[in-house]
């Protein structure tokens, strides 16, 4: 299954624990098209940008969020309606590796895959400058689902994400 959308961005925010460090996935240096599941079309505001005219590096963990939801509402699930059930999916680690600056006005594609281990849904997470291809960044993104209040695996998360995580073996 392969998903694409493209959307104004309106931005959730929300805590979450970055460390970089070595994942093989951010080390490949080809792409495979044939993986990823989910793209979203975005355009970098103005705002987004700092000093140096480039995006901040905090910006790109709002996009890769965006896109993680706007994924989970392609498969008719609202992170807002979980919430209120009590479930609720949070990132427990990102890994980002930056590859090619965007700018403001910059047109991108951000795209995702993704595969379980273990309690963990692991998000493979590729953003590309729309006007020639090139990565601007690459990461890993861990989430865990707290069933209320607790770690826990989700039945429903399993269900939803099946044909998707299927596609990827």
């Amino acid at each position: 299954m392969y998903h694409k959308c493209i959307t104004s961005v309106s931005l959730m925010y929300r805590k979450c624990l970055v460390s970089v460090s070595h994942v093989s996935h951010l080390g490949v240096k080809e792409y495979s098209m044939e993986k990823y599941i989910y793209e979203l079309e975005m355009k970098v505001r103005d705002y987004e940008c700092d000093l140096q005219g480039i995006v901040n590096n905090a910006n790109y963990q709002h996009y890769l969020e965006h896109t993680r939801h706007e994924f989970l509402l392609s498969t008719g699930v609202s992170f807002a309606k979980l919430h209120e059930q009590g479930v609720d999916p949070v990132v427990a680690r990102i890994n980002m590796a930056f590859k090619t600056p965007l700018k403001s006005g910059d047109e991108f594609i951000s795209k995702l895959y993704m595969k379980k281990e273990g309690i963990k849904y692991v998000f493979y997470q590729d953003i590309f400058r729309k006007s020639d291809d090139k990565v601007a960044i690459k990461a890993v993104v861990e989430t865990v689902c707290v069933v209320n209040g607790r770690l826990s695996d989700s039945e429903l998360f399993d269900k939803i994400f099946e044909p998707y995580l299927t596609a990827n073996h």
